[in-house]
Parts: C-alpha cells; structure tokens; sequence
C-alpha cells in the first residue's frame, strides 16, 4: 500500500538515530526475529505501516487463516503509522542486520533506494527462494523490486489507482451534487477544475468544515498524475526540472493559500487527521484504492454510507507496496514462504474484499470478482469498477532512490508550513531547495 510519507516538521530523512525507542520497538524485536519456541513453533515477525489489511482485527484475518494452514508458525505484525519513520527506522536496523522483523513491508517510494547499491545486498531473492509466481505479478511492479543483478528483493502488495473520496452529506449541505457521475463531472480532466470546485464548497461550507484534508496529501494526489515526476528518463533525480512537481506545487499550494484545506497533516502522531475523518471535519480526500480502508477505520460505523468514491480529475498512481525479506532473520525460508502466499492471487483478493487495496497480480487485478466488488462502508459504490479503470490507465514512470525522501521535504517543509503557518510559497521552495541540497547525497 501507500500510506504517509510525511513527518513532523524539521524531522529531516537522515534523522533516524533520533527516532525515539518507542519507535524503535514498533517495527521488530529488539534482535533479530524470534528463533523457534518450545514445540518446534516458529514465530515469524512482520513489520508494517498504515493499514494492508492482513490483519485478524479489521483486515482479511490472513494470518490467522495462514497459522490454521500452518500450526507450527505463529505471525506476528507490529504496525507503524507513519510510512517515512518506519523507512528510516528500517534502513538503521539494516546497517546493524539487527532488530529486524522476518518479513518488512518497502514502499514504492523507496524501492528504488532498497535495490539500490547499499541495500540491495540486505535482501533474500524472492524469485529464488518462497516459491512465488513472479509472473502473476504485473510485469512493471516486479521491476521495480528487481536489483542491478537481477534479484527480486520484494513481492508486490498492491498498487495505487487514484480517485476522489467524498463526504455526500457535506457535499448536499453546501449545494454540491452528491451523485458520484455528476461529482466526477465537476472536475473531470483537470485539477484546476478541482480547485474551482473547492471554492465553491467554501462559499456554502458547513462551518467548521473544509473542502480537502491536506494540501500535501493533494500535492501527493496532483504528482502521482504525471508522467514526469522526481526523477528523469535515467532515474536520476531531477525534482527542480519536473513538469510534474511543478504541477503538483501549483495546485496544492493554490489549496492551502486558497483557504480550501483543514491544514492537517495526514497521518500525524496525534491523531487529528485520523479524527477528522470521524468528526466530518472535511469534504473530499484524495483516495488511492488503499486510502478506503483508512477511511473505514476512522470514520467507523456511525459514518458508513456518508462516503463516496468519484474518478480523479486525472488518472495517477499514488503508492503501492512490497513485501520483502532481510537475510540476516534466522527464518528466511520460512518468511519467504509467507511473503509469497500473502501476495499470491487468492490473497489480493481477500484483501481487496475488506480494505479495498487494488492487487497487483495479474489475474486478480482482471478478474470479475474485483471488477464487480462494493464496499460494505461505501454502499452500493462499485469501487471495483472505479479502481480497475483507474488501474487500466496506469503507466510506470522512472523513480530514483531518492523519491520518498524528496516528497517528505516538499510536503513537510514546504507545503505544510504554507498551510499551518503562512508561509510564502517562494520561500518555502526555497527552503525545501537548501534542505534536500544539504541532506540528500546523491
């Protein structure tokens, strides 16, 4: 999946001896994954972020699905919720081979980094070892975990297809359409119409309501769109000549000095973005397919039916993840084996079923079952539908290693100090210029 990237403010990507213990622990053990307990139990460790829906709680209970299949192995997950603490704890416990869990989730945002000459050497080849169909996986996201050598360092989660999340009883009560057609229709081909749209959200906004979540969450929405993004045709990093980052300026920073967004950082340690969603504290949300478990979760059961789902402005790829498996864990064969199965076709589509992630295996992505699929929070929405055509118009872009880093300045030191504290975008550039010159080593 994709979850946030972002961080509190000055918590720059190299910043990870700084991480508090409590963080620490929240990926994986202190050593490395618990060896066999008495009885010949193999407990494997998981380590994720934001929600991928494996869970026994709110997910597709796939653990406890997998331990009945296998009695010897007993699964256990500790969950981060912010994507870029849970990479830069990571890429820390890497150095050390230490405090690592048997299986580690790597966002797309940093593939490239984890395949990547001071990584790459971390990983177990899935195409060697676990047994997994790589040609079940779309051809591109199995490239993108493939190493200079050829080694596959990660099996893919999910992908994700863009839309537009909407609150309908919001929408109805500032005079907006509330039909998820005729609302597509008010911003189809172009975020400025999108923009255009918020203003009038404003003009007859319930009080204490904003028409949009987060302007880096736009910014993020806004770039995933374009064919250009970080980095060029070579893969190098070239944000400061990127159409696409300047797109995705414009537009978001038009959000946040346009008074159209609640200000809040998605994803924060508080825990405001999070209630804003229960609060009804904002209209629309940009929403990549993993984006509609979230929202299930935070706005809970009081809240079901009051969301929507209508196309993106413009169709984008925000996220997508893998599941990957360090060397150094005393149970390679054993996790590689359980990356495998979580990732396979039948389980892509147990997850999409509850938490709404679009595969990205072949079969499942194509298949009727997912084509056809509703959501139970979102009614009668066919959010397979509007995910499987979003997902048909996908295109890979170059990505560098540098990508997740880049988005975390932009957004955090840049957007959000426009959004929260008013800054001038120019100087923000600016600032987001020095930080990534100062802390990215290309």
């Amino acid at each position: 999946m994709r979850t946030n990237t972002t961080r509190r403010r000055r918590l720059t990507a190299f910043a990870a001896l700084a991480v508090s213990t409590a963080l620490l622990a929240g990926c994986g053990s202190s050593g490395s994954s618990t060896k066999a307990d008495g009885g010949g139990t193999v407990t494997l460790r998981i380590g994720t972020f934001g929600s991928f829906g494996y869970d026994n709680d709110t997910g597709a209970k796939l653990y406890a699905e997998y331990e009945k299949l296998h009695p010897n192995v007993k699964i256990v997950e500790s969950n981060v919720a912010d994507g870029q603490k849970y990479w830069d704890t990571l890429k820390l416990r890497l150095s050390r081979d230490s405090g690592l869990a048997d299986i580690q989730a790597v966002e797309v945002g940093y593939i490239a980094e984890a395949t990547g000459p001071t990584l790459a050497g971390k990983w177990v080849d899935l195409g060697k070892t676990g047994g997994a169909d790589l040609g079940a996986y779309l051809d591109w996201k199995v490239k993108q975990a493939t190493t200079a050598d050829g080694k596959v360092i990660g099996l893919g989660t999910d992908i994700g297809p863009m839309a537009i999340c909407y609150n309908k009883d919001l929408f109805a009560k500032a005079g907006l359409p509330t039909d998820r057609a005729q609302v597509g229709a008010l911003w189809a081909g172009s975020w400025e119409k999108f923009l255009d749209t918020g203003r009038s959200y404003q003009a007859k906004a319930p009080e204490g309501t904003a028409f949009h979540d987060s302007a880096s969450g736009l910014f993020n929405a806004v770039v995933s769109s374009e064919p250009v993004q970080y980095a060029d045709a070579k893969g190098e990093l070239d944000y400061k000549n990127s159409p696409g980052v300047k797109k995705a300026w414009e537009v978001a920073t038009g959000a946040a000095t346009g008074g159209l967004t609640a200000k809040l950082r998605q994803f924060d340690e508080k825990g405001t973005w999070n209630a804003g969603f229960k609060n009804n504290r904002f209209a629309t949300v940009a929403c990549p397919s993993w984006m509609t478990g979230i929202i299930k979760d935070q706005a809970g059961p009081e809240n079901q039916g009051k969301w929507d789902i209508a196309p993106a402005p413009v169709a984008g790829n925000w996220g997508g993840s893998f599941l990957a498996v360090p060397k150094s864990g005393p149970h390679v064969k054993e996790a590689a084996e359980l990356a495998a199965w979580l990732t396979a076709p039948a389980q892509h589509a147990k997850v999409f079923a509850v938490n709404g992630n679009i595969p990205s295996t072949k079969e499942t992505l194509s298949s009727p079952a997912v084509k056809s699929a509703t959501l139970p929070f979102f009614g009668d929405t066919p959010v397979g539908r509007i995910y499987s055509e979003a997902a048909a118009g996908i295109k890979a872009v170059p990505i560098s290693r540098w990508d997740g880093q880049v988005k975390t300045f932009i957004t955090d030191n840049g957007i959000l100090d426009i959004e929260q504290r008013g800054t001038d975008p120019a100087q923000a550039w600016t600032t987001v210029g020095k930080l990534i010159d100062d802390k990215i080593q290309k």
